[in-house]
C-alpha cells in the first residue's frame, strides 16, 4: 500500500514532538505501541496482531527516529522515512531486543537524562514487564518519565492529510450503510447481517474492519458491544450497526439504526431526541469550548425529553485508534482546537434491556464543526419487512 503521507509530514511530527520534549526536559522518547510507532514512522502492518514480538521506536532530541525491531520487519520499515533500523533475530528467549534497545537509548541520552514513555490513561507498554524491568535496570542512571501529555496533545490534533483519510473512510462506511436495506431482509440473522455488512465495507473500499458491533431487539437492543448471534431478525426489531472500519491506518466510528417493518411511537421519538442531541453537540463544538461543554449540550437535550440517558461518555477522539482521548464526559476540560476529530455518541435507555445509540464523526475547524460522516436521518428509517 502506498504511503499516504509525504516525508515532510513525518518531519513535522517529529519536530513538533522534539520541541515538546525540550520544553519538558525529555531527551528521548521510547515508543512501543502500534499507533505511536506508526505515527512517527509510517510503519503500517497488521503483523501487530501477533503478540510474540515487541517493536520499539526511539525519538531522539534531534534528528530522525531510530527503529529497534525484529528482523522480520526490516524491509517494510526500510520503505518508510526511517533510515536507522536496528534489528535482532526475534523471538530471542534470552534477550528479545532488550540489550539492543538499551544500547540505542544509551547512545542518544546521557547519565541523568530523562527518557519519556507513555504511561498514562489510554496507553500501554507493549513489551513483557520482565523485559521492561531489565531495561530500566540497564539504564538505572537515566530516569524514565511519563510522556503521555507530549504524545496525546500532539496526536489529538490531526493534520489536513490525516483528516482527508478519516473523511475518506467515513464516506466508504456511509456507502456501505446505504446498502443495508438490501442485505437486512427477512430470514437473515444478525450474525449474517454482520458478515454481509463487513463485505459491503470491503467492497466499498475499506482496507479492513477491525471493529463491528451492534444489536437488534424488539423496540431496542440491550447493549452496543455484544457479538452477533444467529437468531433471525424479526418484524418490530430495532437494528443497529456500529463500525470502526479502516482506510490506510485511520478509523471511522459511527452507527446507524433501522426499524424492521414497524416502529413504536416511543422508538421513533427516541431517534428524534438523539438526532437533536447530536445537533446540540455539533453546535457546541467550537474552538475554545471544552469536552465537558459538549457533554452538557447533548445531555441537556436528553434530560429535557425526560430521559436520564444511558450513562457513560457521549463521545471521544478518533484517528489512528478507534477511540482516542479526549472523552466527552463532565470531568474532561480539554479545550477544542482546530484539527481535533471527535465522535458524538449520545444514548437513550428506553426500558430494561432496550436502548438506542446515535454516533457521528466531526472535525473541529476555525469556523466551527464540520460533519465527517454522511448525516444520519432525524426520522428513523423503517425497512420493508413482510415476514
Amino acid at each position: 500500500m502506498p504511503d499516504p503521507f509525504p516525508e515532510a509530514e513525518f518531519q513535522q511530527r517529529c519536530a513538533h514532538a522534539q520541541a515538546a520534549m525540550a520544553r519538558a526536559g525529555v531527551t528521548a522518547l521510547l515508543l512501543t505501541g502500534e499507533a505511536d510507532v506508526r505515527y512517527f514512522s509510517g510503519f503500517l502492518t497488521r503483523f501487530w496482531e501477533s503478540p510474540t514480538r515487541p517493536w520499539f521506536l526511539v525519538i531522539p532530541a534531534m534528528g530522525k527516529p531510530v527503529a529497534v525491531i525484529p528482523g522480520i520487519g526490516a524491509e517494510l520499515m526500510g520503505a518508510t522515512w526511517v533510515e536507522d533500523i536496528r534489528t535482532w533475530a526475534a523471538p530471542d528467549y534470552e534477550d528479545d531486543g532488550v540489550s539492543l534497545l538499551g544500547e540505542t537509548l544509551r547512545e542518544v541520552t546521557g547519565p541523568g537524562d530523562r527518557i519519556g514513555v507513555p504511561m498514562g490513561r489510554e496507553t500501554q507498554l507493549r513489551m513483557p514487564l520482565g523485559d521492561w524491568s531489565r531495561l530500566c535496570a540497564a539504564l538505572a542512571d537515566r530516569e524514565m518519565v511519563d510522556a503521555t501529555a507530549i504524545i496525546q496533545a500532539q496526536q489529538q490534533v490531526k493534520s489536513p492529510a490525516e483528516i482527508v483519510l478519516i473523511r475518506d473512510i467515513c464516506a466508504i462506511a456511509g456507502r456501505a450503510f446505504d446498502r443495508v436495506p438490501q442485505i437486512a431482509v427477512p430470514g437473515v440473522t444478525l450474525a449474517q447481517l454482520f458478515r454481509r455488512f463487513q463485505m459491503a465495507l470491503l467492497e466499498e473500499g475499506a482496507d479492513w474492519v477491525p471493529y463491528l458491533a451492534g444489536g437488534a431487539g424488539p423496540g431496542g437492543y440491550g447493549d452496543v458491544i455484544s457479538p452477533a448471534c444467529d437468531v433471525p431478525l424479526a418484524r418490530g426489531d430495532l437494528v443497529m450497526l456500529d463500525t470502526g472500519a479502516m482506510r490506510q491506518g485511520y478509523f471511522c466510528d459511527f452507527d446507524r439504526n433501522w426499524a424492521l417493518g414497524e416502529a413504536a411511537a416511543e422508538v421513533m421519538e427516541a431517534n428524534r431526541i438523539l438526532f437533536d442531541a447530536t445537533e446540540a453537540g455539533f453546535a457546541a463544538a467550537r474552538v475554545g469550548a471544552t469536552m465537558a461543554d459538549l457533554y452538557h449540550a447533548m445531555a441537556g437535550v436528553i434530560a429535557a425529553a425526560g430521559d436520564a440517558g444511558a450513562g457513560g461518555r457521549l463521545g471521544h477522539g478518533l484517528g489512528m485508534r478507534l477511540t482516542d482521548p479526549p472523552s466527552i464526559v463532565p470531568a474532561d476540560q480539554t479545550v477544542l482546537v482546530p484539527g481535533m476529530v471527535l465522535t458524538l455518541e449520545p444514548a437513550l435507555q428506553m426500558g430494561v434491556g432496550r436502548m438506542m445509540v446515535h454516533e457521528e464523526d466531526i472535525v473541529i475547524t476555525a469556523g466551527g464543526a464540520e460533519w465527517l460522516t454522511p448525516r444520519g436521518p432525524r426520522e428513523l428509517p423503517v425497512l420493508e419487512w413482510d415476514a
